[in-house]
């Protein structure tokens, strides 16, 4: 039995002047030549040679789904590539979907062999205003663009623009970073060797007279400064200019010790922001949280100690590595099977041996109750815990009483005090409750109430500092009963 071998060659924009010498010959000799379709100007041209040749233009009514549909291109171009060596001819073999999908599915032992030629994008490229070019550049085809990140740093051509549909969907894209009112270079359907740029504004986009499959956009380079919206990479470049030579002299003096503060307060405010339920405050101070991690970068930076690419790879090999249900061969099908996954993953990773590993391994920077919690937690992961917060609330009294007896005796109760403290936090914990965030809500609370005892009893013509602890007693009671009725 022969083997599979298929040729892709690319055929260019549309004018079979622009194909390369290469490409003819391939096409002329071809023994079994399919073009993806016959919308293109080499069509006209092999029929003027005499060549005979198939096209895959059925395979657009099948399917919706152009993933689905190159899938089953390259399916069907492999079944014909078992009879004879076949020739595949595209606009663009660098970008054609159908043909990364030949690459996937190619079989054991088949040949798949991609010849150069000219792409739409080095033929638009050339059409470009020369004050419209930038450095570098970046080509996407419009299927493909919607599900890349953007780069509005990098000049980007995005080609075989179909369909206004499509062209509607890249505008959305590209919106998402560029203001609409930004110029682009726009090249309209064409099967000449020369494209015709069209300069119009991104919001126009979707609003031309017609699109092919030559369609192209070119979209520069917008500088961070003529953006209203920012990516990633901004920020890290805003960064750079901040503590760089002739930068801002606070950000330049700054260390890791000096903005510990910072990070812990701005952790804070975005949780602030989750119980405020307002998602336009939680990006803002999810923003700033992100500043820190980018602030602690540059300084590892610029002491050679890490980067924040060293960041983003320890997190990505510490995801993929506990996420073996995902990246690897566990099975977990509930959240619980996960978070025991991930604990068993975390202990062989750190080399915990033993539980009381486990317990000193979590952060004694965290805020005391919630350090409390979490090693509550560790604790209760080999079964040392109460069942249900109605057996731990006697434990609560009993502490009581002994700080109390600690009182009586005239010691010391803050060992006591302690231990009362950790009790209340087991409670709290039983109950599916954070500690932490109970405590902000009670004393948010108090000072609630005291701020309208405060004005009650000024509305009586009085003052605090008059008053006795009982006389203030009676207002603070006042108080209570108005907010519980």
């Amino acid at each position: 039995m022969m083997k599979a071998s298929i040729s892709v060659v690319t055929l260019g924009p549309g004018d079979p002047s622009l194909m390369t010498l290469q490409t003819a010959e391939l096409l002329q000799h071809a023994a079994h030549l399919v073009l993806r379709t016959w919308r293109h100007g080499a069509a006209d041209w092999l029929k003027e040679k005499g060549v005979s040749f198939d096209t895959l233009d059925d395979f657009y009514d099948r399917y919706e789904d152009f993933s689905e549909m190159h899938t089953a291109m390259a399916k069907h171009l492999w079944h014909l590539a078992e009879t004879a060596p076949l020739t595949y001819a595209v606009m663009d073999a660098s970008t054609d979907g159908s043909v990364s999908a030949l690459a996937k599915m190619r079989p054991e032992g088949a040949s798949l062999t991609c010849y150069a030629g000219l792409s739409t994008a080095d033929a638009c490229l050339a059409a470009v205003p020369a004050e419209k070019r930038g450095e570098g550049l970046r080509i996407l085809t419009a299927t493909d663009c919607i599900h890349a990140v953007p780069d509005p740093r990098t000049p980007l051509m995005i080609t075989e623009i179909n369909d206004r549909i499509l062209a509607g969907d890249v505008k959305l894209w590209l919106t998402d970073l560029y203001d609409d009112e930004m110029p682009v270079v726009f090249f309209p359907p064409t099967d000449k060797a020369v494209y015709k740029p069209k300069l119009l504004t991104l919001e126009d986009l979707d609003r031309q007279k017609k699109y092919d499959h030559t369609c192209c956009v070119y979209v520069p380079a917008a500088p961070f400064r003529d953006r209203h919206r920012y990516c990633f990479a901004d920020l890290k470049e805003i960064m750079g200019i901040l503590r760089g030579e002739n930068g801002c002299p606070w950000d330049c003096a700054q260390t890791h010790e000096s903005l510990r503060p910072y990070l812990i307060e701005e952790a804070w405010e975005a949780i602030g922001a989750i119980d405020e339920q307002d998602p336009d405050h939680l990006a803002d101070e999810l923003g700033d949280v992100l500043l820190q991690v980018v602030f602690h970068a540059s300084i590892g930076e610029s002491h050679g100690t890490f980067s924040l690419s060293d960041i983003t790879t320890a997190v990505c090999h510490k995801m993929i590595y506990r996420h073996a249900h995902i990246f690897g061969n566990a099975h977990c099908t509930t959240p619980g099977e996960v978070s025991v996954s991930w604990e068993e993953l975390k202990k062989a990773e750190k080399r915990l041996t033993t539980q009381a590993d486990v317990l000193r391994d979590v952060s004694i920077a965290l805020p005391s109750l919630m350090y409390a919690a979490k090693v509550q937690k560790k604790a209760a992961q080999v079964g040392f815990d109460w069942d249900t917060p109605e057996e731990a609330l006697p434990k609560v009294h009993e502490e009581a009483e002994e700080v109390l007896e600690e009182m009586k005796n005239g010691r010391d109760p803050g060992e006591e005090l302690g231990d009362l403290l950790f009790s209340c936090v087991n409670v709290a914990r039983l109950s599916g409750k954070e500690p932490e965030l109970l405590l902000k809500t009670a004393t948010k609370k108090f000072m609630n109430r005291f701020d309208a005892m405060e004005k009650l009893i000024i509305s009586d013509g009085k003052a605090l500092k008059d008053l006795t602890l009982s006389e203030m007693d009676v207002y603070w009671k006042r108080v209570k009963s108005a907010q519980n009725s």
